[in-house]
C-alpha cells in the first residue's frame, strides 16, 4: 500500500540511489579485501569530520569518558570515523570476508554449536560493535536456525539490496521491525527457533537503565521475550584484529530472573545488558558506534551547560 502513494519523483530518486548502490558495490569487488576496508577508513577519516555526526559523536564521547583529555577525544573520533569508514566500505563483501575462512575466529563456538545440536530456543543480543554484520553471518553458519531483526530501510530498491546481500553470506531469515517482524519473532520462538536483536540504541518509551553512570531508556523486547519463553539472553560481541579480520565472541548466557513481579524482572534483565555493553565499550571503545543519539535529550542539554 505504501508504495502506491510513493510519488514519480521519489521512485526515481530511490532507483538512482540503488543503482549508485549497485556501482560502488561492483567497483568494491573488484579489490582485495583488506584494500577495500582500507579505503573506508581513509574516507571516512577526512569525510566524517565535517559531518553533523562529527559532534553527535564528541559529545556522546565526553558523556560516557568525562575525564578524558581533548588530545584523547581527538584521536577516539578519528579511530571511530576510520572503524565506520571500515564497516561501511566492508558490507557489500562481507560475503568474500566470511568465504574467505581464515579471517574469522570464534570464540565460544562450542556454545552455538549446542545451541544448534539441542534446537534451544535462545535471544541472541549484541550492539553495534566492531563491524556488526559479521555476527549474523556466524550465527548462520553455526547451523542454528535463527531469525534476524533490523529496520527495513525507506528505500524498498536499497532494502531489497541488502536482504540479497546478506542472503550472500548466509543469513537466510529476516524479522523486520514492527509489527509484522514482531509477530514473527514470536511464531519463530514458539517453533523452538532463535531471534536475534541489538540492543543498544536509544529506545523512547524503553526501560531506564544506568548506561556509564548516566540513565538511558533501552528496548525491553529481548527480555521480555527471554522472560515469555523462559529461555536466555546469549550475548556475542565482534572484535576487529586487524583491517578485515575479526574475533566473534559468545559470551556466557544471562538467564533473567524471575521473581514473580515481571515489571522488575524486565528492568533487571535490561540493566544487565547494558552492563554487558559498557564493559564492551570500555574494552574497545574506538569500536562502538557513536553516531547515534544514545543518552536522552536532557543529558546532551545539561552537558552544553
Amino acid at each position: 500500500m505504501a508504495r502506491a502513494r510513493t510519488s514519480l519523483g521519489q521512485d526515481l530518486l530511490w532507483r538512482l540511489e540503488a543503482l549508485a548502490y549497485d556501482g560502488v558495490t561492483a567497483l568494491a569487488r573488484l579489490f582485495p579485501i583488506d584494500t577495500v576496508s582500507d579505503f573506508g577508513a581513509w574516507l571516512l577519516r577526512r569525510l566524517g569530520p565535517l559531518t553533523s555526526a562529527h559532534r553527535t559523536a564528541e559529545r556522546n564521547l565526553r558523556i560516557a569518558f568525562p575525564n578524558l583529555s581533548q588530545a584523547e577525544i581527538d584521536a577516539l573520533l578519528d579511530a571511530q570515523w576510520a572503524q565506520t569508514g571500515r564497516n561501511f566500505a566492508e558490507f557489500p563483501i562481507i560475503d568474500r570476508i566470511v568465504g574467505a575462512g581464515d579471517r574469522i575466529e570464534i570464540v565460544g563456538a562450542e556454545r552455538l554449536a549446542e545451541i544448534a545440536r539441542t534446537h534451544e530456543p535462545v535471544v541472541f543480543v549484541s550492539g553495534h560493535l566492531s563491524n556488526w554484520e559479521i555476527m549474523p553471518a556466524v550465527i548462520a553458519h553455526s547451523g542454528v536456525t535463527c531469525h534476524m531483526t533490523y529496520r527495513a530501510a525507506n528505500n524498498p530498491y536499497f532494502d531489497q539490496r541488502i536482504r540479497d546481500n546478506r542472503f550472500r553470506y548466509g543469513v537466510r531469515l529476516f524479522a523486520p521491525k514492527g509489527g509484522d517482524g514482531a509477530r514473527e519473532v514470536l511464531e519463530a520462538l514458539a517453533r523452538g527457533e532463535s531471534v536475534a536483536l541489538m540492543n543498544d540504541q536509544k529506545f523512547n518509551g524503553g526501560v531506564a537503565a544506568p548506561f556509564f553512570g548516566k540513565t538511558v531508556h533501552t528496548a525491553p523486547g529481548p527480555s521480555r521475550l527471554a522472560l515469555r519463553f523462559d529461555t536466555v539472553l546469549q550475548p556475542m560481541s565482534v572484535q576487529r584484529l586487524d583491517k578485515a579480520r575479526f574475533r566473534v565472541i559468545v559470551h556466557p548466557p544471562i538467564k533473567p530472573k524471575k521473581s514473580g513481579d515481571r515489571t522488575a524482572d524486565i528492568a533487571a534483565s535490561v540493566a544487565r545488558i547494558n552492563t554487558f555493553m559498557e564493559e564492551r565499550i570500555r574494552e574497545r571503545p574506538a569500536e562502538w558506534f557513536w553516531v547515534h543519539k544514545r543518552w536522552p535529550n536532557d543529558t546532551y542539554a545539561r552537558k552544553r551547560r
